[in-house]
């Protein structure tokens, strides 16, 4: 007996076992076949043959078959990093989350959204800065899909605005920078103010794309330039190693000279209080010999004049000697009287090395013993 033959007083037979263990959305499809079949074969009960009867057969089983591999094909199985956009008849219907889905193909669309993937856009522009220069930029954007619904509907090329808008923030924040900062220590920051304004950018466009990282990959000047700005840069170089060194040195010279101007300092100190002890002993020494003075006067001067040769004489290698009363000057070459050999016949046994104090007041006292003896001989022999 085919499904959908009356019997038993009965209603057509549900091929599922029963009318309520079918699929729910497919009650409204199910009861329209069954009334354009029931019209179809309504005609047959009043004697209609056998080949009448297994024509309606055959065309039963073929839509039964029609029908559940239309329904098995709208089976589908969506993953757990996916999100599919469902739309019935072009228009949104909902979001289908992981897990087992059935949709009816013909009628609704499905379209999956992998929102875990992290996706990465290349680009590279040519821009001028702040203090116009140009300069090479190339940056790379790594980005997910937060809201499947509007990266689907929303914009018509997700992937192409989100170059658009990358594109507009980064000459953006590049002409607001200078090309010391773009192309040296600067990167990092204009990647952070980038990312920020791109992703303000593709959230006013409804994308529905979440920025998760931007990388400044590289700067550099024009190829055309290229060999000023390393010459530029070499000089830069040159200034900063010229800076350390002169640093340095100054860090070396000054201590050094502190060093210098504290030594100065407490050799002058020395000087002082050599000087001044100097002084004070120079003071009480004269204290002293003024009282030895007022007790010898005669002794005292005697001493006095005899220190003062002795000091004189200690400086010289010639002495002329005048006696008063006399025409004869005595030349003394006390160079001469102390030679280079061993002993000598002079008082005293003066070597080269000089004279003694003792040595010279001896040959002071014999000179002018000597004196006084000429000067007595002449008076006699003038007096005969």
């Amino acid at each position: 007996m085919s499904w959908n033959e009356p019997g038993g007083g009965k209603g057509p037979r549900d091929p599922w076992g029963g009318k309520d263990q079918g699929p729910p959305d497919l009650d409204e499809a199910l009861r329209k076949l069954q009334d354009q079949l029931n019209g179809l074969f309504r005609g047959r009960s009043g004697g209609s043959g056998s080949s009448s009867r297994g024509s309606g057969s055959l065309l039963g089983i073929a839509a039964v078959a029609a029908i559940t591999i239309w329904g098995l094909l709208g089976l589908t199985q969506i993953g757990e990093q996916e999100r599919a956009v469902v739309l019935r008849l072009g228009e949104y219907s909902k979001i289908a989350q992981p897990g087992l889905f059935w949709y009816p193909r013909g009628v609704d669309t499905l379209t999956r959204v992998n929102i875990t993937q992290v996706r990465s856009a290349q680009f590279r522009e040519t821009m001028l800065t702040q203090d116009e220069n140009i300069v090479d930029v190339s940056m790379s954007v790594q980005y997910v899909i937060d809201d499947p619904k509007n990266f689907v509907l929303e914009v018509r090329d997700p992937e192409r605005s989100l170059q658009h808008a990358a594109q507009s923030a980064l000459r953006h924040v590049v002409g607001e920078s200078t090309m010391g900062l773009v192309l040296t220590e600067g990167r990092a920051e204009i990647a952070v103010k980038v990312r920020e304004r791109l992703q303000q950018y593709l959230v006013a466009y409804t994308t529905g794309i979440n920025v998760q990282k931007v990388n400044i990959d590289d700067a550099s000047p024009p190829s055309q330039v290229q060999e000023a700005f390393d010459d530029v840069i070499k000089a830069r170089e040159d200034e900063e190693r010229v800076k350390n060194e002169a640093e340095s040195y100054a860090n070396g010279i000054v201590p050094e000279a502190r060093g210098r101007a504290q030594r100065i300092r407490e050799e002058a100190e020395a000087y002082r209080q050599q000087v001044i002890a100097k002084s004070t002993g120079e003071a009480q020494r004269f204290d002293q010999l003024l009282a030895e003075y007022e007790k010898a006067p005669q002794v005292t001067r005697e001493r006095l004049y005899l220190d003062a040769i002795e000091s004189v004489l200690a400086n010289t290698s010639k002495v002329m000697v005048d006696v008063e009363g006399g025409n004869n000057m005595m030349y003394l070459p006390l160079d001469k009287l102390a030679p280079s050999g061993g002993n000598n016949a002079m008082p005293g046994n003066m070597t080269s090395r000089g004279l003694t104090s003792q040595q010279l007041r001896e040959v002071t006292d014999a000179v002018t013993e000597q004196l006084r003896r000429d000067l007595g001989s002449r008076n006699t022999r003038g007096g005969r």
